[in-house]
């Protein structure tokens, strides 16, 4: 079959679809931009990006990205103006049925604390996700953080924490938060546990 007809037999379908309610309508948007992404040559998040109910996105309880007043409103500003031109990245919690914040937390802030813009969205947020357990989940979310140059010591401290006893040794944290040796020991030293250091994997770098 030629592609422009394909094309042109996929538009009069939609033109039904804008005669279901909101909340059909975006079901099947949803639904239609998985079967895409099964053609598709791309395997990745972004490739599929739905609209999820704004009060089933959640945040995730250990980021440490803190985002100052000015930076907040220049967010508020540019969704206002540019729209959303990145999506949030969540990891979907089937057994709760709800989105828990990956990466994105400030602009999921903006699209439900803002008047205008949550009135604009129609209650929906737009979400990629990646499904990961946890451990992978905050490796993401410090990496989504540090390559925009955000992050705070004390909270940083408690990732390291968090997941050296979840069994990642100190190579590992450093690797995956894209840190050297020595950062990874000196926020092990800031949490203050004596039970941190019994990893001597990069013990020469205090020698």
């Amino acid at each position: 079959m030629d592609r422009k007809d394909v094309l042109q037999k996929f538009r009069v379908l939609l033109e039904e679809v804008k005669e279901l309610s909101l909340e059909e309508r975006v079901k099947f948007l949803n639904e239609a931009k998985q079967i895409l992404h099964e053609c598709s040559p791309f395997e990745e998040p972004v490739d599929v990006v739905k609209w999820v109910p704004a009060n089933k996105v959640i945040a995730n309880d250990y980021n440490p990205n803190r985002v100052a007043p000015p930076e907040m409103k220049l967010l508020e500003l540019s969704i206002r103006q540019d729209g959303y031109t990145q999506p949030i990245v969540v990891y979907y919690d089937e057994q709760n049925d709800r989105y828990i914040v990956v990466d994105g937390f400030h602009r999921n802030r903006v699209g439900k604390e803002v008047s205008d813009i949550r009135k604009r969205l129609k209650g929906y947020l737009p979400v990629v996700v990646i499904n990961k357990d946890l451990k992978e989940r905050i490796a993401s979310t410090i990496r989504h953080n540090r390559a925009r140059g955000t992050h705070a010591i004390p909270q940083m401290a408690k990732i390291v924490e968090m997941l050296y006893f979840m069994g990642w040794s100190d190579k590992k944290i450093a690797e995956q938060l894209g840190m050297e040796k020595d950062e990874v020991l000196r926020l092990k030293q800031f949490v203050g546990l004596g039970s941190l250091f019994k990893d001597r994997e990069y013990s020469k770098a205090w020698e």
